[in-house]
């Protein structure tokens, strides 16, 4: 590895152990906020934004084999920023990190990459869209004239792991909160948040005893700001649900010295509907011993204003991203007054 990027990756790694919990409420001076009533335009916002601290592309699929057994898969970069701007070479303070994971119902696989922006070994490009880490990549295969995230290919590779998709969308692009600016706290944190969550996926795992043909439902969250959480919250739950009726569900709890909720309401044509601090309700049913400590990995989510239950179990509940941030990221199914499929990360515990 060139001495530069090590001694810049050492740098970093306790800014990026932080951002799973409180470090994402640290200052933010010198880099660029989210603003209330700006518009997000593609398909600019599909690729960078190097004036904030911190920025995903974060993909979950919820899958089957032929015999009805069900995976997860997830494939996520990162990007952390040192200063705020973008610069050609080994100054480029872009620094990039890439997390794949693959879950079945009795074994739980992770995977990590590091890169530097400026050099060509990591970064997101808007137009032809395309985000990768060294042989890492999710690549937009639209038709011209279509959003670039309609239509994707995804692949990454573990030690012990790969796994190939195509992903299509049978619906539109949805924007969380007031049409995209997220908040997250009663202070006012905010970020940029959308999603592209109609997704229907078809692909290959690799798997240690051998190739699985998949089929199953994609999500992927797009998320950049420089301060999104408050200094007191150090993690969150959150989960993102795709009901058998069509409809979908985004929300999260935010964990400090008070909870903040929030989450989207997706109708099966897109319709999004915000919904404010308060009005879902987050309640552990059950912990498992993970990684050598206690995680809620069972949960009920309650919508009282629609008469909502759901409660969620894991796939697997050993689904533990050991990780440089380390966290709880798996496959989930649901019951209750809906039923359906869908991810749950937990950070912080």
């Amino acid at each position: 590895m060139n001495v530069k990027v090590f001694l810049v990756l050492l740098l970093w790694a306790p800014t990026a152990l932080a951002q799973g919990f409180a470090g994402l409420g640290t200052d933010a001076t010198g880099f660029a906020v989210p603003e209330r009533g700006r518009a997000l335009q593609f398909p600019r916002d599909h690729g960078a934004h190097p004036a904030y601290r911190i920025e995903w592309w974060y993909l979950t699929m919820t899958l089957q084999g032929a015999d009805g057994r069900d995976y997860g898969a997830q494939w996520t970069l990162f990007r952390s920023a040192l200063a705020p701007e973008e610069r050609t070479g080994w100054d480029s303070p872009q620094v990039w990190m890439g997390h794949a994971g693959l879950t079945t119902p009795d074994a739980h696989f992770a995977a990590e990459r590091f890169g530097r922006g400026g050099v060509g070994q990591a970064g997101a490009e808007a137009a032809p869209f395309r985000a990768y880490i060294d042989d890492w990549h999710m690549t937009s295969t639209a038709s011209t004239g279509a959003d670039a995230l309609s239509a994707l290919k995804v692949e990454a590779t573990g030690p012990d792991f790969g796994y190939s998709f195509e992903l299509t969308a049978e619906g539109p692009l949805v924007f969380h909160g007031e049409n995209g600016y997220s908040i997250k706290s009663a202070a006012g944190q905010a970020s940029y948040y959308y999603s592209q969550p109609f997704y229907t996926v078809t692909g290959t795992l690799d798997l240690p005893t051998g190739p699985v043909e998949v089929t199953g439902q994609g999500w992927l969250d797009r998320e950049w700001s420089s301060q999104p959480l408050a200094s007191d919250q150090q993690g969150w739950d959150w989960v993102s649900i795709t009901l058998d009726d069509g409809h979908r569900l985004m929300g999260f709890q935010l964990r400090g010295a008070d909870i903040f909720t929030a989450g989207t309401w997706i109708t099966p044509d897109g319709t999004a509907t915000a919904l404010p601090d308060g009005a879902l309700r987050f309640t552990p049913l059950g912990t498992a011993q993970v990684a050598g400590r206690t995680v809620p990995v069972r949960w009920q989510i309650d919508w009282p204003a629609r008469d909502m239950r759901l409660v969620t179990e894991p796939v697997n509940p050993q689904a533990w991203m050991d990780l440089t941030v380390s966290y709880w990221e798996g496959p989930i199914r649901v019951s209750g007054t809906h039923t359906g499929r869908g991810y749950l990360e937990m950070t912080g515990y």
